[in-house]
């Protein structure tokens, strides 16, 4: 029997009923790394035992992947499978819904040359931007969920045996993921509740602007026109209620892209395309990167501002307690997917379309125009910490106390 059953059910069934709320008669398109075989199997089972008709997998081998920067031909890195894109967005764009389940080795293309790596990303930024806009304007229900794999628990625990590395990140996926209950699907019902509520008191006060403030940050993020506040479950162009991210604990909204002053630090370090940005700083000047810094990956970071004019700037800002299950852990996942959850953050690159009122009915060139970043790219790093405090700027210029050292007020 595989020897993480519990888990691997209690996962299984909180990403189709919780993450993706999916419907009978709707397909299922999951994306994984191959080791995450056995999730990817109960998930397929709950998806079909819920009325999919069909469930479609599309499986990554990261092995496969780094013999590419091995021994593949220069041009290489200018390539990506269009053909394999134009196909998933078709799949969305007929209604079936999208899982991922992360769980790569962050430090795989930690040794391989930045400029090969920037390129191969941009090639394939480029090949899935219908998949990322269908994704991001929440065409369709879709979520996100971990699979513990090997190389990924080793970089968590780098100093315990492999299969315990694995046991111990399976467990602390379980508890982020807030699995560790009697009953999972009721404890993220009241926990979605719980977001909502923070989320209805954003969007009341109608915030002009927020103001970090911590060590080496003092960033003061405009807000779009028209900002909506989002967080916890959302409801799709479909009708269906999902969960894109399992875990969770951010309450996110719109930057607006020329509105951004000021200097920040990363309090994370950010895992990214295999590589580990450490102690990021970043200057912005009328909603653009104007100088940036990193301790380690500072080319990476480089590379990623030059994807298009839309990286210089900010798609997202999230607040996220210090308090939160995942920071409370005390662990670094090296994946976005739980660092993010950690501390409250800011992302480069593409907003989402739910963060705008009526967003879903806007042309991308009207969600521009009401402040919203347009990117090939969407990159979260962490900016809080127990150390941060937040202020919310009213339209009249008024400093409102949000968080105080990481905590809300």
């Amino acid at each position: 029997m595989e020897p993480y059953e519990h888990y691997l059910d209690s996962l299984a069934k909180v990403a189709v009923h919780v993450g993706l709320g999916l419907q009978e008669g709707q397909e299922l398109l999951i994306t994984a790394p191959i080791e995450a075989v056995p999730l990817v199997r109960k998930i397929t089972e709950y998806a079909y035992k819920a009325g999919s008709p069909l469930v479609s997998v599309l499986y990554d081998d990261e092995a496969a992947h780094l013999l590419r920067f091995q021994h593949a031909p220069e041009a290489s890195f200018d390539k990506a499978p269009q053909w394999l894109y134009n196909g998933m967005a078709e799949a969305f764009q007929a209604g079936a819904a999208r899982l991922h389940i992360a769980g790569s080795d962050p430090n795989l293309l930690g040794g391989q040359p930045p400029e090969k790596v920037a390129r191969a990303n941009r090639a394939r930024s480029l090949a899935y931007r219908r998949v990322l806009e269908l994704i991001t304007t929440h065409h369709i229900n879709w979520s996100i969920v971990a699979y513990p794999q090997p190389a990924w628990a080793r970089a968590v625990f780098p100093g315990l045996p492999e299969q315990e590395a694995v046991r111990k990140l399976w467990e602390a996926i379980f508890k982020a993921s807030r699995l560790d209950t009697p009953d999972p699907v009721a404890t993220w019902k009241a926990h979605n509740q719980r977001l909502a509520e923070r989320v209805a008191y954003l969007n009341q006060k109608r915030y002009h602007a927020l103001h970090f403030k911590g060590p080496g940050t003092d960033l003061l993020v405009g807000l779009a026109d028209d900002h909506l506040w989002a967080g916890g479950a959302v409801q799709a162009k479909n009708g269906v209620v999902c969960n894109p991210n399992i875990p969770t604990e951010e309450v996110f909204t719109a930057p607006h892209k020329d509105r951004i002053e000021g200097v920040v630090r990363s309090t994370k370090p950010l895992s990214y395309l295999g590589s580990l940005l450490e102690d990021i700083e970043v200057r912005f000047e009328k909603g653009r990167v104007v100088e940036a810094t990193a301790k380690s990956g500072a080319d990476v970071l480089n590379r990623v501002l030059q994807t298009d004019e839309g990286a210089k700037s900010l798609g997202e800002v999230a607040l996220v307690p210090h308090s939160s299950p995942i920071a409370q852990s005390g662990l670094l996942f090296y994946n976005t997917l739980f660092d993010e959850n950690a501390a409250s953050h800011i992302a480069l690159g593409q907003a989402y379309s739910e963060c705008i009122q009526g967003g879903s009915q806007l042309s991308p060139e009207e969600l521009e125009a009401k402040g919203a970043n347009r990117s090939l790219i969407h990159i979260d790093w962490m900016i809080g910490s127990g150390e941060v405090d937040v202020d919310g700027i009213t339209a009249s210029g008024q400093a409102e106390p949000l968080m105080r050292k990481g905590e809300w007020v």
